[in-house]
């Protein structure tokens, strides 16, 4: 009963104001840092391709627990792309309340921007758009990575960006967009990295937002085009799993030696 009346009054039975919109807020703050810190690290992840094919490969067969296994287990990624993706189910759940919910409020909140030109306004309409992008964008690449798991490599996400590239260009902006944004709205929220002048700070965490936004942007289409040119080379193999370097040169050696 009590949760009942909490519901409809937002306030407990004893009169106290509920907690409930902060608890909601710090989950979603909470599962916001965690996957803006996750995009970083995929970032660098995938971009690995940019210093050779050979790398990228270890790294990928790292992640499919090479270290610890005989025989690599893809089945290792999909349980980690499933928690990721019940955390940005949840986020994404959060961040919906925030949003305005008929048109009307659209065109007040329009209006109230135009008429503020405030950065921080202007920031989080974006962030709203690319939020809601990303909740079909991410969830489809999310639910490709957890089904498909043992196609990541240097020519299985080749053969994909070449057949798939207007939508992880789309992807690439809404999630740095977004995150960035997200992380810098957390630092100013929570007062983190606030010191002795709180304007100052501000002014010096938004050069530092964009700063971020640029590299990872740029490293992103790096990467997307490094990736686009392995596809369009080995789009006559479409589906071959790349082998490496040094797994090559064994199986030249032993060709070698027999015909000798």
């Amino acid at each position: 009963m009590s949760d009942l009346i909490e519901g409809f009054l937002g306030k407990s039975v004893d009169g106290k104001k509920s907690r409930l919109p902060a608890k909601l807020d710090y989950i979603q703050s909470a599962t916001g840092l965690f996957l803006g810190l996750f995009m970083w690290g995929h970032m660098f992840f995938v971009s690995t391709i940019l210093i050779s094919k050979d790398f990228m490969y270890s790294l990928t067969k790292f992640m499919e627990g090479s270290m610890f296994f005989e025989e690599p287990k893809p089945g290792l990624v999909s349980l980690a792309v499933g928690a990721v993706f019940i955390i940005f189910i949840v986020h994404a759940a959060m961040g919906m309340r925030k949003l305005p919910a008929s048109f009307r409020q659209w065109q007040i909140y329009r209006t109230h921007m135009k008429m503020m030109k405030h950065d921080e306004t202007s920031m989080w309409f974006i962030q709203a758009v690319t939020g809601f992008s990303m909740f079909f964008l991410g969830s489809a690449h999310l639910f490709l990575m957890l089904t498909q798991p043992g196609t990541i490599g240097p020519y299985g996400s080749g053969d994909r960006m070449l057949t798939l590239w207007p939508f992880y260009l789309m992807l690439l902006f809404a999630v740095e967009l977004h995150g960035s944004i997200g992380l810098y709205r957390l630092c100013i929220k929570w007062g983190w990295f606030e010191g002795e002048n709180a304007k100052e700070t501000r002014k010096t965490l938004k050069k530092v937002k964009w700063a971020i936004t640029v590299f990872f942007l740029v490293l992103g289409l790096a990467t997307l085009l490094a990736y686009l040119k392995i596809g369009m080379e080995h789009a006559d193999k479409a589906g071959e799993k790349y082998h490496p370097t040094s797994q090559i040169e064994k199986i030249y050696n032993v060709n070698t030696e027999v015909k000798a």
